[in-house]
């Protein structure tokens, strides 16, 4: 039998695969990125396990739990472990390393894997986050892009993405597009933390030698908030502007957001909370617009009263370097003159 390997956060990478076996209620909530979910007790057995503990006895919660932990492991090496090599070297972690890692690691020592269990578990590993997350981002030199809405700040990233440069797309850590109609169809955001996971796993892969490009962003992505130092840190940096013809945006808007070309009633409900701002008038101008399909002349009215008027207020006071920013003017935002933008912004 193999010695079980005890490892802290820093040695993450030593690993094959980093095995998380809490339930799968802890795992949606948060988990280190790239962890294998296999639970030895799912959502229901744990409330159970926990409430035979303060009900009954820690003696027949224990016994109980013990026969579920042994036939979930059996059933993971039967399924999701079935094919590992005799060289395989995993790491597990429970919520604070305790007795559902320690179940997992030693029978998979027993088996022969060189098997490691997180110190302190995702507990620790929480706490690290947040302590990184603190001064993680001041390492780097952030090149902010700035621009209205439907100025193609998310496709600029994704371009320089794709030409090596390294990027932090906060958006897409956190599956929503940052406005009010920002929800992405089909997904929902994840949980605060496991937002934070995301952030502090793209953040500390970064080389501190090169620029980070990101987007001006406000406090919060949809329902999620933006670390302070992280968002502190952004807006004291050398932006970039981008400035697009509008039937350049109108057309991009109309491609990101084609869920609400089919569906108006959808866009209807989505503009319910700018009734008292903008009044009645103009939200039913809206309405009528969308009713008839007239998608274009919609997209400009909004963009014309609300998003540009919001984005000037916004990088005013937000972003003080933007006055000085290094513009970008750009006729359309086809893939070429993207690619065009991001290789003059790399060199």
């Amino acid at each position: 039998m193999r010695k079980i390997q005890l490892a802290n956060v820093s040695q993450l990478s030593d690993y094959d695969d980093i095995i998380d076996v809490r339930s799968p209620a802890e795992f949606a909530e948060d988990h280190i990125p790239g962890a294998i979910s296999a639970p030895v007790l799912n959502n229901e057995e744990r409330a159970r396990i926990g409430t035979l503990y303060k009900q009954v006895s820690p003696f027949e919660a224990q016994r109980q739990g013990a026969a579920l932990i042994a036939r979930n492991i059996a059933q993971h090496l039967e399924t999701l472990f079935h094919d590992r090599p005799r060289e395989w070297k995993p790491l597990i972690y429970c919520w604070r390393g305790g007795q559902r890692s320690g179940a997992m690691a030693h029978i998979f020592a027993q088996v022969g894997w060189r098997v490691g269990q997180l110190q302190g578990g995702y507990k620790t590993y929480r706490r690290h986050v947040i302590d990184e997350l603190e001064t993680l981002s001041a390492r780097f030199q952030f090149r902010v892009v700035c621009g209205a809405t439907g100025s193609g700040k998310s496709r600029l990233l994704q371009t320089l993405h794709a030409q090596g440069a390294q990027v932090l797309d906060l958006e897409k850590l956190a599956q929503h597009r940052g406005s009010l109609l920002g929800n992405l169809p089909g997904q929902s955001q994840p949980a605060q933390k496991m937002f934070e996971s995301r952030l502090w796993d793209t953040l500390r892969n970064f080389d501190a030698q090169h620029p980070v490009f990101t987007e001006a962003e406000s406090r919060k992505i949809g329902a999620l908030a933006i670390p302070t130092p992280l968002l502190e840190n952004m807006r004291l940096a050398e932006c970039i502007a981008i400035e697009a013809a509008m039937p350049a945006r109108v057309k991009l808007l109309m491609e990101d957001y084609a869920h609400f070309l089919n569906d108006a009633e959808l866009l209807t409900r989505a503009l319910a909370p700018l009734l008292e701002l903008h009044g009645h008038k103009i939200i039913e101008q809206w309405h009528e617009m969308a009713q008839r399909g007239d998608w274009s002349t919609l997209v400009a009215d909004m963009l014309l009263r609300h998003y540009d008027p919001a984005y000037q207020r916004s990088t005013a006071n937000n972003f003080p370097r933007l006055k000085n920013a290094r513009r970008l003017h750009l006729a359309t935002l086809d893939e070429n003159d993207l690619l065009f933008a991001a290789q003059a912004l790399i060199q």
